[in-house]
């Protein structure tokens, strides 16, 4: 199909010549919740440049990841489902039969390059497959042309850095070195060999930050723009942030209570918190007020520290923009930016472990944001990373393209999906998306027409299903659940995003409709996939809420 019948549905609406093919950016965040951003709602964390890019372009207000940092990355890079690709498994499967094949061995930038696309990478990696074995795929496999890989989890001190699949030399002692900075200079150097050696030829860049997953770590010039301003508590960061969204255009709906039982089962004990952490942190998201002043103090440092990273890779993409322009590329291509999961319950010690007394933010620390100031992340939504509540699967999506959307500083409603991406990008690229077809099709739909109108027309449910909490969204509709063994519950997102009111025992036939979409899903993930049948496997007795 020809490039401009392509895009004609993004040419609606003013423009009377078609752009050539756009180059394509995507900008990934890790662990940032809904509201972290200044265009979201976030009330004193300042990001002016992804804000910018927002006021000149789309912010998609019910776009959805997988709730986790693996499999959402590999959705991204892939256009199905973790479960279809085995990033994620599948509960009732038995992997060990050797049979097991994933449902496409095709990847996104593979079939970029087959469309003339140069491809780069700089950042996190975590392209993984999980079963039958783990196995990391390599940036060739998948189909980069050059790659930065950092490592996950140590933003100022790395013990290993790898450039085209080849460990390079680290920075000399860690001195001066900053993940979010490193990972821009290096997109930043591949823009400009691109500029150099290749033209003529349009280019996808995937930059993948670590910022602001835990340990929290940053440099001490950042952590001090917020150093006392958190004091406020997440109670009153939650209000801001319910207001600020309502005076930005966001549908605001009731907001759920803090939930103190809801906390990451492999969390730290309390016991655990005090002797590798402080006294003074806490593993449960409980009233600000009913904290020490001490708490209050170590948890206000806390959220400066994340603050500052998420303000740091604004920073850095506003550098990466610069370069965009200063390169001659900025107005034809389309910048995409969302976060791979909500913000994190988690609180770890692992890796070069805590070291007790060190300045806080430094190397030598090793905190992790918590229950607390995830759930103010995530406002106005509810529960955290790894659940499919929407604190966990809803993240925020800006698109830019001068050239190619003519509207600016609108939103997008109609609910959408990672898998969406892929074959998002190969329309652009003038690609069929039904190259992402393996043996099955690839569940995603192209954004492309989206991007010139805010379309509500019927999209297939989206799925979920991650360490075994379910979930399907249907049009409005959602069913969901808390723990394994949990009921089901049933929400209309269109009065209630917050999840507030179970509608299960009001609406059971709503109920039992969409629990039996969402098994039908399962069952033919399943059956591409290779797997015996396993219908009687998943226990889905629990669609009855009486």
């Amino acid at each position: 199909m020809l490039l401009s019948c392509l895009l004609a549905a993004v040419l609606a609406g003013g423009c009377t010549k078609a752009p050539e093919r756009p180059n394509i950016v995507f900008i990934l965040a890790d662990d940032m919740g809904h509201s972290d951003l200044g265009c979201y709602g976030a009330e004193i964390l300042e990001t002016p440049h992804i804000d910018a890019l927002a006021a000149g372009g789309l912010r998609f207000s019910n776009f959805y990841n997988t709730g986790r940092c693996w499999p959402t990355r590999t959705s991204l890079l892939s256009g199905f489902y973790p479960h279809q690709i085995l990033s994620d498994p599948m509960p009732g499967v038995d992997y060990s039969t050797g049979e097991i094949l994933p449902a496409t061995d095709t990847w996104l930038p593979s079939i970029l390059k087959g469309q003339g696309y140069r491809t780069y990478h700089s950042g996190k990696w975590h392209i993984v497959r999980k079963v039958p074995e783990q196995l990391q795929l390599s940036h060739s496999e998948v189909g980069f042309d050059r790659s930065y890989r950092t490592e996950d989890g140590r933003h100022l001190r790395p013990r290993h850095l790898w450039e085209d699949g080849k460990e390079i030399d680290l920075p000399e002692d860690g001195s001066g070195y900053e993940a979010s900075v490193a990972i821009v200079d290096h997109a930043i150097k591949y823009l400009e060999e691109h500029k150099e050696k290749h033209p003529d030829e349009p280019f996808y860049e995937y930059i993948a930050f670590i910022a602001p997953h835990f340990p929290l770590q940053a440099l001490q010039e950042d952590i001090d723009m917020y150093r006392e301003l958190y004091l406020l508590g997440w109670d009153d960061i939650r209000v801001r942030r319910t207001e600020n969204r309502k005076e930005l255009g966001f549908d605001v709906h009731k907001v759920n209570p803090l939930e103190p039982e809801r906390f990451a089962p492999w969390n730290l004990s309390p016991e655990e918190l005090i002797s590798q952490i402080d006294s003074a942190d806490t593993g449960r998201a409980v009233p600000w007020e009913s904290l020490t002043r001490e708490q209050q103090e170590f948890q206000a440092t806390k959220m400066a520290i994340h603050a500052a990273m998420v303000t740091r890779m604004d920073r850095e993409i506003g550098r990466y923009i610069r370069a965009l322009k200063d390169l001659g590329y900025f107005e034809n291509t389309i910048v995409f930016f969302c976060s791979d999961n909500g913000a994190s319950t988690e609180i770890m010690n692992r890796s070069d472990k805590h070291t007790i007394g060190a300045e806080a933010g430094s190397a030598d620390t090793y905190l992790c944001l918590g229950p607390g100031w995830s759930s103010a992340a995530n406002t106005p939504f509810r529960l955290h990373k790894t659940w499919v509540h929407e604190g966990g699967i809803a993240t925020p999506l800006v698109v830019h393209w001068p050239e190619g959307i003519t509207e600016k500083n609108v939103f997008r409603n109609m609910p959408a999906h990672i898998i969406d991406i892929a074959p998002t990008m190969l329309e652009l690229a003038g690609a069929d998306p039904s190259e992402l077809t393996g043996r099955y099709n690839a569940p995603g739909i192209s954004l492309v027409p989206f991007l010139a109108r805010d379309d509500q027309s019927q999209r297939p449910p989206l799925f979920f299903l991650h360490e075994r909490k379910k979930a399907l969204r249907h049009g409005d509709w959602k069913i969901c659940t808390i723990e394994e063994g949990d009921p089901w519950e049933l929400y209309d997102l269109s009065v209630d995003r917050g999840e507030t009111h179970n509608l299960a025992m009001e609406n059971p036939e709503k109920l039992q409709e969409l629990v039996s979409l969402w098994e039908a899903q399962r069952i033919e993930i399943i059956n591409q996939i290779g797997a015996a049948d396993a219908s009687g496997a998943e226990d889905t007795a629990h669609f009855n809420p009486l």
